[in-house]
């Protein structure tokens, strides 16, 4: 394999890209597939949109705002300018996004990419320690913060960090800057195997694995899934829930309408009635959440102002044929489910319209393979649980991580889940193989929590699994063995959920917390998560 001659000076990402040997295969089944070696994928999503479609086309609204597309290349490209010319961005560099969902976050991630920098968006909840952790993997040579999150931020104390805070007051701020700059700007002319994006996963262990991903596999996405399953058009109005530091919203909220010259609404932050009103308001047509917002939207009896919604996408977490039967008795909509992962980039089994088996997943996205095979990557016979491989034009490519070897076996990517396949060939969840909790659409890594938990003085010793809940599907569950003196009390589970909110990003705090006097072990020390796995499904049962 051999990659094509990179436009980076900095070469930080394409030097700790995994060794070939232990890529995953890779295949590009779809004329569509077929790139060109030199490729922007912003220039193609954003620039050429306009050519194509002109520059009044309606692109990115909010509730309070609408704009163009014609005025995002405009702000991009400012915003490019001033990556370059004031801070001195060069092609290769890291520039790490920290914000919700708002046009000024797409704008400076075009922005980024058209200048050939790497965009490395994070989660807006995340605490200083988990910034600085992603900091020291990724090294990111600019910051560009929306005001109101700059507190963490300022908290991670990264010497030489530059930092530019975008939607406050003073004349330093991006808007204003970018408002001084020519609304010009070439995208560099990178390769379509040059790395476009830094995307975190929650990791199992609690430490976080950088996925790399090239200008091409941004594109792929569009060209697999979105073309054919979701199937937009071009006067389609998306809206969703998912932050775009997940790739979920990345995609589904960025990525598929401009691939088509539609438009996006884009939420800061919604209760599920405020989601469905929204929706109603602005004439939402295409839906991506997770099923427990489905699940609250019917249960907040707004379920009719979802009249107008074309299309309603589902990933995150598996969902519930009960869900979807449901919520397609109240609205004759079908929800689209789907499996994606940070390592693919965006979903790459699901099904759509009559293609439709409630409580299965789906079957491959054209352009992608998958199997269920054993521990040692065997096929397993249909109808019996597995292991979940895949392949396709995007795959697993790992920072300078040992754990690519754990993800990528003989080509294949594993994705953590265990699944059955039907004699029809469609794919059924049965449940994650490792230590995820995946609760409300978030994957939570239960080690991460209780590292959190660990720094409390109350807390001699604790485990976190996943636990069924009706409304989110899993919870974290903490299992926590308190020291001599501390009260086991309703107090002590408020203190013991306010750390951890104060610690690591607060979605992944403990929902339920009970107190044990010792944790189940095996015979050589090791706690047995399935044991209190098991205690929690049965307590809940």
């Amino acid at each position: 394999m051999e990659l094509s001659p990179s436009a980076y000076v900095d070469t930080f990402c394409r030097d700790r890209l995994p060794p070939f040997p232990l890529w995953p295969e890779l295949h590009f089944d779809l004329p569509e597939l077929h790139y060109p070696d030199r490729l922007n994928c912003a220039q193609r999503l954003l620039d050429d949109a306009v050519s194509r479609w002109g520059a009044d086309r309606p692109c990115l609204l909010t509730p309070t705002e609408r704009w163009t597309y014609g005025e995002l290349l405009c702000r991009a490209n400012q915003v490019a300018r001033v990556l370059v010319e004031d801070f001195g961005l060069r092609p290769g560099n890291r520039v790490l996004l920290r914000g919700p969902n708002n046009p000024w976050l797409v704008a400076t991630w075009f922005g980024v990419l058209k200048a050939g920098g790497i965009a490395v968006t994070t989660m807006p909840l995340l605490r200083a320690t988990e910034i600085a952790a992603l900091y020291a993997m990724s090294r990111p040579a600019i910051a560009v913060c929306d005001y109101r999150y700059l507190d963490e931020l300022a908290a991670a104390d990264i010497p030489g960090l530059a930092v530019l805070a975008y939607g406050g007051p003073g004349d330093l701020d991006l808007t204003r800057r970018s408002a001084a700059k020519a609304a010009d700007f070439t995208a560099v002319d990178t390769a379509a195997d040059d790395v476009a994006l830094i995307a975190f996963t929650s990791g199992t262990t609690g430490r976080p694995k950088a996925t790399l991903h090239f200008h091409r596999d941004v594109l792929a996405n569009a060209d697999t899934f979105s073309r054919h399953v979701l199937r937009p058009r071009q006067d389609d109005v998306f809206t969703g829930t998912p932050p775009l530091a997940f790739t979920f919203g990345l995609g589904g909220l960025v990525v598929f309408p401009l691939h088509v010259g539609a438009a996006t609404l884009l939420v800061e932050q919604a209760t599920p009635r405020q989601l469905a009103e929204l929706v109603a308001e602005h004439g939402v047509t295409v839906l991506f959440t997770a099923p427990t917002a489905y699940r609250a939207i019917m249960s907040a009896g707004v379920v009719d102002l979802l009249a107008g919604l074309r299309r309603c996408v589902s990933a995150g977490e598996a969902l519930p044929a009960a869900v979807w039967e449901e919520f397609h008795a109240a609205t004759g909509l079908r929800i689209i489910d789907g499996i994606g992962a940070t390592e693919m980039l965006h979903v790459f089994i699901s099904a759509a319209d009559d293609d439709i088996r409630p409580g299965a997943t789906g079957k491959p996205v054209p352009g992608y393979r998958a199997a269920i095979v054993d521990e040692e990557g065997a096929p397993v016979p249909d109808g019996q649980p597995g292991l979940l491989a895949v392949t396709g034009p995007t795959g697993c490519r790992y920072l300078s991580d040992p754990r690519q070897t754990a993800y990528v076996k003989d080509g294949w990517n594993l994705t953590g889940d265990t699944y059955i396949r039907d004699q029809d060939g469609y794919f059924w969840y049965v449940a994650r193989s490792d230590d995820m909790i995946v609760s409300s659409g978030y994957n939570i890594a239960g080690p991460e929590v209780e590292k959190a938990l660990a720094t409390h003085p109350y807390v001699e010793e604790c485990a976190v699994v996943g636990a069924p809940d009706s409304q989110r599907g899993t919870i974290a569950k903490a299992y926590v063995v308190l020291r001599p003196g501390a009260a086991a009390d309703d107090a002590t589970v408020k203190a013991l959920q306010h750390h951890v909110k104060q610690t690591i990003a607060p979605y992944k705090y403990p929902r339920a917390i009970e107190f044990v006097t010792a944790l189940p072990r095996t015979s050589t020390g090791k706690i047995q998560r399935g044991e209190l796995r098991e205690r929690a499904r049965k307590a809940t049962g």
